[in-house]
């Protein structure tokens, strides 16, 4: 049995040398078709960006093609300025000091200092003025109010409704913001003496007004608050 086994051990051996052998004998050999070892990029021939030589970049197809530049996004002014007006490129570049700047919202502003001033004006409320008015059309509302207290005369004034507040014209000089804004508003507007007596406008009809005024801002300003710098009657 010993001798058996020893046998038999010996027979496997030399079939397992042999298999051994002969796979050294192909795999070891070259045939001149191998790939070259991988040889890592070297790092001291890189650009200055840190991208390889053009020699081991790949290029995907179309990658020498410049990408087309995107048109800038057109502002959506729809209510407020035609594109391409001089409105529209008037508020442009408002917005482009103050990316915040919203005509909508100043619209919306404009009609309620509009109406603060008016009502400030026939109440003769100094205080609101000065702080709504710039100080050549702040000095003129004081005069007529002063003349109209010399008169003994007050004004009484409603308002009924404002119909329209468009933005008529709009430019930046020396980054100074200038917006005009044409209102149509209904009022019921009298001014009477010291009797009482009605001796302009009319104390029960409504009246259709058309006023342009311009409205100024320093942009970059931290005062977020709009100045009224010019007034005049609309058409």
């Amino acid at each position: 049995m010993q001798d058996s086994f020893d046998v038999t051990t010996l027979i496997f051996l030399a079939l397992a040398v042999f298999v051994i052998w002969r796979l050294r004998s192909v795999l070891g050999q070259k045939t001149g078709t191998e790939r070259s070892p991988f040889k890592p990029v070297d790092r001291s021939q890189l650009g200055k960006q840190g991208a390889p030589p053009a020699d081991n970049v790949v290029r995907l197809p179309g990658a020498d093609r410049t990408p087309p530049e995107r048109p800038a996004a057109e502002r959506d002014w729809t209510g407020v300025a035609e594109p391409g007006s001089p409105v529209a490129r008037g508020l442009e570049s408002i917005v482009q000091t103050e990316p915040a700047f919203d005509p909508r919202e100043f619209i919306e502003g404009a009609k309620a200092a509009y109406e603060a001033i008016v009502v400030a004006f026939a109440k003769g409320d100094r205080k609101t003025l000065r702080a709504l008015l710039s100080r050549d059309v702040g000095e003129g509302f004081e005069r007529a109010i002063d003349e109209r207290e010399r008169n003994k005369q007050t004004v009484e004034t409603t308002f009924v409704s404002i119909d329209k507040a468009e933005i008529v014209a709009a430019e930046t000089r020396n980054r100074v913001a200038h917006i005009t804004v044409r209102f149509l508003s209904n009022l019921i507007t009298a001014t009477r003496d010291a009797q009482g007596n009605v001796v302009d406008g009319n104390a029960e009809a409504v009246v259709e007004v058309p006023d342009v005024w311009t409205f100024s801002r320093q942009l970059g300003s931290r005062d977020p608050n709009w100045q009224l710098v010019a007034t005049e009657a609309g058409a």
